[in-house]
């Protein structure tokens, strides 16, 4: 028998030596139970139960510790957390013979539950950090945007930007799809040289993910970063009364990009005609291709530094007249009478008394498509005929309001083809309005209309608009920000949404065919 080494094993052995005895002689000798040795002996019973079961419970934890190996040690043993004690009160800091005290070692853990992943709307997810690739490139060499020189990015990470753009990671859907860069080698070759630029500047065309949206073509993306990045060599006053200028782009025009003599030139307008840019982005999206690239582009020479809008300037564009800026001279009632006539169609050449112009017929159900989504009325109602303008529109200003008594009379305006191809048209002052309310909406644009384009129809029925406006718009980083970023992008593509459901309905509802017009 051993003995006891500890204070608490000492008072328990003194204890045990004086209830055993007694509890013995209580119960065997003849003496009379009295209450009070009763009541002895009962707790001297209990608390020989509660030793029992204290012996028991160490023995079973040593057990388990020599199972889990020698190499532990006694102390870890009898308690998963040797510095918390079994009964849950925490003992003070134990003292070391210099006078210093041991402070406890206390982990907090925090059980953090697992958060579900959002729900990510393609083309809105904010990118990794990576370097972003300036576009720059000499004055002369042989080296292109087109063709071999669009080569797949590899190891980059995405700048810090507000995105609406892309799948995490900056992958997009369509893998086969392939960014591009500027690179120069023997094996590319331009007519004469490339675009200058500035070689220190980052692009202000910002693709992020593995491949540009699948609706805008290689020749978009090179013209959008001509107009966003190229340096300013000049600047020329078009017209006084608008405010346009031409902005010549230093180098030479090469390849596919139109120019204004030796250099490629851009439109550059009005800060409030901002509404450009955001129509060429809804063109392609829905599949018309009818305007020309556009970028909102600011300078410390241009509107004090403002966003403007700048347009690519095509010297292919037929001759227009002064009056009405359009290429065919047409009016409201020869309007309406070559869509009944249906000219060009299926390929039938039409009669000479049936007053058809080169423009083939499904180009008036894209422009009217096209204007009513945007509600642009310089074009198909010049007089504001078919709404209640403001004091500030341009039929307002000019007089032109009071004019619709006699509709079939109003010319047309900026209707424009081009030289080498008048069955087509090219839509231009596209400047549309995002604060007409549904009840003033201009109907008068679908007038005559009976077929639709079938790739725009099934853009507004898919319900994906939204994500690719965000996705398209996203890539023009000064427009996006002029914008007030994605907050103020959703506003207006709430209002195109809206004019969408509108239009759908108004197909039904007149049954109006929808039909494909790649022609």
């Amino acid at each position: 028998m051993t003995c006891p080494d500890k204070p608490g094993q000492l008072i328990n052995w003194f204890i045990c030596s004086l209830c055993v005895p007694r509890v013995r002689k209580l119960w065997s000798s003849r003496r009379p139970r009295t209450r009070r040795n009763l009541l002895l002996g009962t707790a001297c019973a209990i608390y020989l139960g509660f030793l029992v079961s204290q012996v028991g419970r160490a023995s079973l934890q040593q057990g388990r510790a020599a199972e889990k190996g020698p190499h532990q040690s006694h102390d870890t043993a009898e308690a998963p957390f040797p510095e918390i004690p079994l009964d849950g009160t925490l003992a003070p800091p134990e003292s070391q013979g210099n006078g210093t005290t041991l402070q406890l070692n206390v982990v907090y853990i925090t059980l953090r539950s697992k958060r579900s992943k959002p729900a990510n709307i393609r083309g809105t997810v904010k990118p990794k950090r990576r370097k972003k690739y300036a576009v720059a490139s000499p004055a002369l060499g042989q080296e292109a945007l087109v063709g071999p020189s669009l080569q797949p990015q590899d190891g980059a990470r995405a700048a810090d930007a507000e995105v609406p753009g892309y799948v995490q990671g900056g992958n997009l859907a369509k893998a086969e799809e392939r960014p591009w860069r500027l690179i120069r080698g023997s094996g590319v070759h331009v007519a004469g040289s490339d675009f200058q630029r500035r070689k220190t500047q980052e692009s202000n065309i910002r693709i992020y993910s593995e491949s540009a949206p699948s609706w805008l073509s290689k020749e978009d993306i090179l013209r959008m970063r001509l107009l966003a990045d190229g340096a300013v060599a000049g600047l020329q006053l078009m017209s006084s009364k608008s405010g346009a200028r031409l902005l010549v782009l230093e180098g030479s025009a090469a390849g596919s990009v139109p120019a204004c003599g030796p250099s490629p030139c851009g439109l550059l307008k009005q800060p409030l005609d901002m509404s450009e840019v955001f129509a060429f982005h809804l063109d392609r999206i829905l599949g018309l291709n009818r305007t020309l690239p556009s970028v909102s582009r600011k300078s410390e020479f241009i509107q004090d530094g403002r966003p403007c809008p700048l347009i690519l300037w095509d010297s292919s564009l037929s001759p227009t007249s002064n009056e009405t800026h359009s290429s065919v001279k047409l009016t409201w009632g020869t309007y309406q009478q070559s869509l009944k006539q249906k000219c060009w169609q299926n390929g039938r050449v039409p009669k000479p008394e049936w007053g058809c112009t080169e423009i083939h017929h499904h180009e008036w159900s894209k422009l009217a498509l096209f204007d009513f989504l945007l509600q642009i009325y310089n074009r198909l109602d010049t007089n504001c005929c078919g709404f209640r303008p403001r004091k500030e529109d341009a039929c307002v200003q000019n007089g032109l309001r009071p004019k619709c008594d006699n509709q079939d009379s109003v010319a047309l305006a900026h209707v424009i083809q081009r030289k080498h191809d008048p069955r087509h048209l090219v839509f231009i002052d596209n400047k549309g309005f995002f604060d007409r309310s549904e009840d003033n909406l201009n109907f008068k644009l679908l007038e005559g209309i009976k077929e639709f384009p079938e790739s725009a129809v099934s853009v507004l029925k898919s319900q994906h608009l939204r994500q690719k406006l965000l996705q398209s718009l996203f890539l023009d980083k000064v427009y996006w920000e002029s914008q007030g970023g994605r907050q103020g992008i959703e506003k207006l593509i709430d209002v195109i949404e809206q004019r969408a459901k509108i239009l759908l309905t108004y197909i039904n509802a007149h049954g109006a065919k929808v039909l494909p017009m790649n022609e």
